[in-house]
């Protein structure tokens, strides 16, 4: 996918809608050779989704070794409002003393007030390093379901092509 396929995608409302969302699922591959699909928070830059975690959780250990990733970002609680983004990229990983900002930056969007406080005193108390896992997007796709946003095979048995 070049660059204005990707960019045209990824400036869909409905996926920057998605993007300024929370949570996702995120699929990478396993020391073992085996894929694993796990869900994450996320805070989206406007170029790359960054993803926070311990040093010694096994998605940075499988990363540093195999960067290739994909990512679903899904909305929708009806069939007419389902829409779906999907993401494949490659991660960067680096290490850093205490929180990412991107990592109370994705709580931020979720909380506020004292629960926002109260997480973050809690974070700042668990984490004395994180990996910023910093994944830059190279191939995506935005479904819109209900508007008829598909992908082509479907269009196609939906339009009876």
């Amino acid at each position: 996918m070049n660059a204005e396929e990707l960019a045209r995608e990824l400036g869909e409302p409905g996926a920057a809608e998605l993007l300024s969302g929370a949570m996702a699922r995120l699929a990478y591959n396993g020391h073992d050779g085996f894929p694993r699909v796990i869900p994450v928070g996320f805070h989206w830059t406007g170029e790359r989704i960054v993803v926070s975690t311990a040093p010694t959780s096994p998605k940075a250990r499988a990363l540093a070794s195999r960067p290739q990733v994909a990512l679903t970002i899904d909305g929708g609680s009806s069939p007419e409002e389902a829409k779906a983004l999907l993401i494949r990229g490659l991660a960067t990983l680096e290490t850093v003393d205490g929180v990412t900002e991107e990592y109370l930056a994705s709580a931020r969007s979720s909380m506020d007030g004292d629960e926002l406080a109260e997480f973050e005193r809690n974070v700042q108390a668990t984490y004395p390093q994180m990996v910023r896992i910093s994944i830059e997007p190279v191939w995506a796709r935005f479904y819109d379901f209900g508007a008829g946003r598909l992908p082509a095979f479907l269009a196609e048995l939906v339009n009876g092509a």
